[in-house]
């Protein structure tokens, strides 16, 4: 996640005034992080067909790089098949370059009127990888989680050193910061294990 590092960790600009204000910002970053690991891990490829594997693809549609389902309508009509209904037919051919051309090693073709991608099986070794990236994406959001963590407990430590809470407040802060964490780090491990089930899983 590090390309997103910023938009979903980045230590916020805002000075927060109570404990109160650090603990809601930590979990709705924390909930951002979620969010993104869900749509990261969608684009990692399974055994079966989904549309949601072609979030990434980008269409050139006269000269402006366009998300592939906003140039057509989308299906998955069979576990092993993907199908794009091009809105503009004229721009049948460019929407199959992009599916091409893309990193996902599928071999769109069309009838003139509607694409259709096949979803080859995957085979032991490219599964073994897809697994690899999977935990490499969920140590990288995990990462972002414990960064959370210590800015909002830096923070509550400066509302300490500025006399504006207790000790005791503080350490209360400090346990339910790490409560917190250890919640979106169980979500972290399901969607992992879910997804990972997914992947090795052979039809």
């Amino acid at each position: 996640m590090t390309k997103d590092n910023s938009k979903t960790a980045a230590a916020p600009s805002t000075t927060l005034n109570s404990i109160k204000e650090i603990e809601t910002q930590a979990k709705t970053r924390m909930e951002k992080v979620i969010t993104d690991l869900q749509h990261e891990t969608s684009n990692i490829r399974t055994g079966r067909a989904s549309i949601s594997l072609l979030d990434n693809v980008h269409v050139d549609y006269f000269g402006t790089s366009t998300p592939i389902n906003q140039v057509g309508t989308l299906h998955v009509p069979e576990p092993f098949m993907i199908t794009i209904q091009p809105w503009d037919t004229s721009q049948i051919a460019m929407i199959e370059k992009a599916i091409r051309n893309s990193d996902l090693g599928l071999n769109p073709g069309n009838d003139g009127k509607i694409i259709r991608v096949p979803i080859p099986q995957l085979t032991e070794e490219r599964r073994k990888d897809f697994v690899k990236k999977l935990h490499h994406v969920a140590e990288e959001h995990r990462v972002s989680l414990r960064n959370i963590r210590r800015d909002a407990n830096d923070a509550v430590k400066k509302l300490l050193k500025e006399k504006l809470v207790s000790e005791d407040e503080e350490h209360r802060s400090h346990e339910e910061i790490q409560k917190l964490i250890d919640g979106y780090m169980l979500k972290i491990d399901i969607a992992s294990r879910g997804k990972e089930r997914e992947i090795l899983e052979i039809k």
